[in-house]
């Protein structure tokens, strides 16, 4: 059977050699609108965004695309849609997004057809039926033909584009260079001894390195095109050999890729935004070479945001992800990450004009995470307990103290509540732990009691609500709440407090409360 090379395949080749990891990316065959970013105004960057050094060589690739004047004239024959819809697309980010429609004629013909010049990059052109057909590069030259078969997807015709002459030549060579290192690779696996893997394997890095010497050639060759951008931009650094088997000596090797990861991307070059692994090496950045604390992953978003900012799509788009990525983060402290860009870009105004929404969502997220952030003092708790008492959680006086916001009709909770109880009753007791439990509604009391009584629950805790009254006081000073300072957005949410009630975790589970008190027992703090 013969194999089909997409755009985005053949592009991968040249990099097999420079990434430790094999990366796959498959293309989806639905169409997505493009995200909405609002960039509405002029953006600049927080003046506390400080440049990243590097002694990297410059990119070969020109970062500003001609994109004024000309306008953009692609004329597409696709049979046999006579007289059907026909959409160009690109490739956004993690994403794909229609920026064209053309209605073909009865010869099949149509025009994708504009004043402004299209933003460089791959694109693909999808049928009525929402189905991709082929994939096509658009560089500075937009005035060209295509004729391509519904049928035969891979044997469409490219006239008028020397970007795409240049990528047909490149596929033919890299699509060759690609079966031969499949070859070798299968090797392998029929290897019988030693001698046998190391000789494959320097078969295989011989072929690899006439590749890349064939790549290099053709970008130095070519440096302006956008093929000579892409392929730059893709590449990770080939990673040295160590020196010796030391840590020291891999410390050394990872430092190498790290430092050099992104020398050859332009971050204001918005033709990135439209390929398919342009974000993947972003998340690939921040998930093998940034350690998980925030206080790593903040200086390489403000690098990032700095670079981008000649660009207002790139700068919308990164600081999108970034807020996204950091509003609900995958790890315990990463928020810290979010209330930076709160701080230091949405409340200074260096950002994009948002929807009221999302507005909202921000400034409301943002204010509460500045107010506990893990290592901070804990917001005061005068809550009403069952008996229409008002307690001062900073009145317990114990080693720990979790605070475990719940509500009764919460089925998650109904699940929880009780592993929390048993944990206390087992351990937690007897090692000085106390529990000041908070229902998030007031007209749950009755469902509390009740759900209380049946689970048999300890009379240990502390069981609390906001009444009506100290609820509409706080609204009228105008001061924030304790759900804003505790970020109480869902149930259950827990949190660990050290004897001084500074906040140890938060939004964590169980076990990881008992794992992390364990840890600390053990070590005699």
């Amino acid at each position: 059977m013969k194999k089909v090379f997409t755009l985005l395949a053949v592009l991968s080749i040249a990099i097999f050699s420079f990434s430790q990891k094999k990366t796959t990316t498959s293309t989806s065959k639905a169409v997505t609108g493009k995200q909405p970013i609002n960039a509405k105004q002029t953006v600049t960057t927080s003046k506390s965004a400080t440049s990243k050094t590097s002694n990297s060589k410059k990119p070969v690739a020109s970062t500003k695309p001609d994109n004024s004047g000309e306008g953009h004239n692609i004329t597409l024959t696709l049979t046999p849609a006579k007289n059907q819809k026909a959409y160009l697309a690109c490739y956004y980010g993690k994403g794909k997004a229609i920026i064209d429609s053309c209605v073909l004629d009865d010869k099949c013909v149509g025009h994708f057809k504009g004043n402004e010049k299209l933003i460089g990059g791959i694109y693909f052109v999808v049928s009525q039926a929402y189905s991709i057909q082929f994939e096509l590069l658009i560089g500075d030259v937009q005035k060209f033909s295509v004729v391509a078969d519904t049928t035969a997807k891979d044997k469409f015709v490219i006239t008028g584009s020397p970007d795409n002459d240049l990528f047909k030549v490149y596929s033919k060579k890299s699509t060759e260079y690609g079966i031969a290192l499949k070859k070798i690779a299968d090797k392998l696996k029929d290897a019988k001894t030693k001698e046998d893997t190391t000789a494959i394997r320097k078969e295989y890095k011989l072929k690899n390195e006439e590749l890349n010497k064939y790549r290099d050639e053709l970008v130095a060759q070519n440096s302006n095109t956008l093929l000579a951008a892409l392929l730059t931009a893709m590449k990770i650094p080939e990673t040295p050999e160590p020196k010796d088997t030391s840590i020291a000596a891999s410390n050394e090797v990872y430092r190498y890729v790290r430092e050099h990861y992104f020398d050859d991307v332009v971050f204001a070059d918005a033709r990135l935004l439209r390929t398919p692994f342009f974000e993947p090496k972003i998340d690939d950045y921040f998930k093998y070479y940034i350690s998980i604390e925030a206080d790593s992953i903040i200086p390489e978003v403000k690098y990032m945001l700095l670079s981008a900012r000649e660009s207002k799509e790139m700068y919308a788009y990164l600081l999108t992800k970034f807020t996204n990525k950091y509003l609900s983060p995958e790890y315990m402290g990463q928020d810290k990450v979010f209330v930076h860009l709160f701080t230091d870009y949405y409340l200074k105004g260096d950002t994009v004009l948002l929807d009221a929404k999302s507005r909202k969502t921000i400034i409301d997220r943002g204010y509460s995470l500045m107010l506990n952030p893990i290592g901070g003092i804990a917001g005061a708790l005068d809550l009403t307990d069952s008996t229409g008492k008002v307690i001062s959680m900073y009145s317990l006086k114990s080693k720990y103290t979790v605070v475990a916001y719940w509500s009764p009709t919460c089925g998650h909770c109904r699940q929880e509540m009780p592993s929390l109880d048993s944990m206390y009753k087992a351990k937690w007791k007897t090692i000085d732990v106390k529990v000041y439990s908070i229902i998030s509604k007031d007209d749950e009391l009755h469902e509390m009691k009740k759900f209380l009584k049946e689970k048999n629950f300890t009379k240990d805790w502390y069981y609390t609500y906001e009444t009506k009254e100290a609820r509409e006081a706080t609204e009228k000073a105008g001061v924030p709440n304790f759900r804003q300072a505790y970020d109480l957005n869902k149930t259950p949410i827990f949190y660990l407090l050290d004897a001084d009630k500074r906040i140890l975790l938060k939004n964590v589970t169980i076990s990881q409360m008992d794992d992390f008190i364990t840890r600390r027992t053990k070590a005699g703090k």
